[in-house]
């Protein structure tokens, strides 16, 4: 089985403190240290353990400036077999829709029975897996948390709502979008990074894949962040220590006393 993986690069939380630019439109980036999407991290994994049961090939591949060989060597030295890195000055601001427009000309440049994408990234729109997939006409699935491949075919389940489970067996080719905990993500050291520090990892443009340059960037998006605010500080949660009961009539109590309900 081939299989693709959309993977991004973020800011590292964990090891930055994010501030607000002087504008207020953005974060504040110069020095940050970045490291690959958590959720994309378990998309690879799960595309890792797939590929070790069936056999085939894992692609990891990351629209990016060349800091986005940073991860896409991480990600192969976790186990993928090749990487590539899509990279052009058009690129620069595009929305979910003009980053699935790209990503749909690199699927569509080689053969993918199977591409996943992470939940989210630091955006947290969720958008770009289901846009990729209705570009290119393909089942899709969101917030996978098991798959299973059996006779061609796969059956995936999903977390919705009240933590439930819903059962769905999907054609291939398809799009996946990766539920964070599906798996646990394999260590990398400094030393497998290093083994594959030398692997040559192809960077395409605008023109490799005949992506329409009018078509992806700042000026088609259709939608432009704004503006960023920090929450203002509010008083801190009231504790209910009751019954079932007794807690929901005090919550019924505290939602009218603020006017949450007419």
């Amino acid at each position: 089985m081939e299989i693709l993986v959309c993977a991004r690069r973020v800011p590292d939380t964990s090891e930055n403190e994010i501030e607000l630019n002087a504008a207020g439109n953005d974060i504040e980036r110069e020095e940050l240290v970045y490291s690959v999407n958590e959720a994309d991290n378990y998309a690879v994994e799960e595309a890792l353990q797939i590929r070790d049961r069936v056999g085939g090939n894992v692609t990891v591949v990351t629209i990016d400036g060349e800091d986005g060989e940073e991860i896409l060597r991480r990600e192969l030295a976790m186990g993928a077999n090749h990487a590539a890195l899509v990279s052009d000055d058009a690129f620069s601001g595009s929305d979910g829709k003009g980053v699935a427009t790209i990503l749909k000309a690199f699927v569509e440049k080689g053969h993918y029975d199977l591409i996943l994408t992470g939940v989210q990234a630091d955006d947290g729109a969720a958008q770009v897996g289901g846009m990729l997939a209705a570009m290119l006409d393909y089942p899709y699935a969101s917030l996978v948390n098991s798959i299973t491949v059996e006779d061609g075919k796969l059956k995936v389940s999903r977390e919705i709502e009240g933590g439930n489970r819903e059962m769905n067996e999907i054609d291939l080719p398809c799009v996946l979008s990766i539920q964070t905990g599906i798996n646990e993500p394999r260590y990398v050291g400094m030393r497998g990074i290093r083994q594959v520090a030398s692997v040559p990892i192809p960077t395409l443009a605008a023109s490799d894949l005949g992506v329409d340059q009018g078509a992806v960037g700042e000026g088609p998006a259709k939608v432009k962040r704004l503006d960023y605010f920090v929450p203002a500080l509010s008083k801190g949660a009231e504790m209910l220590h009751g019954s079932r009961e007794e807690n929901a009539d005090r919550v019924l109590e505290l939602v009218a006393a603020k006017g949450g309900l007419k």
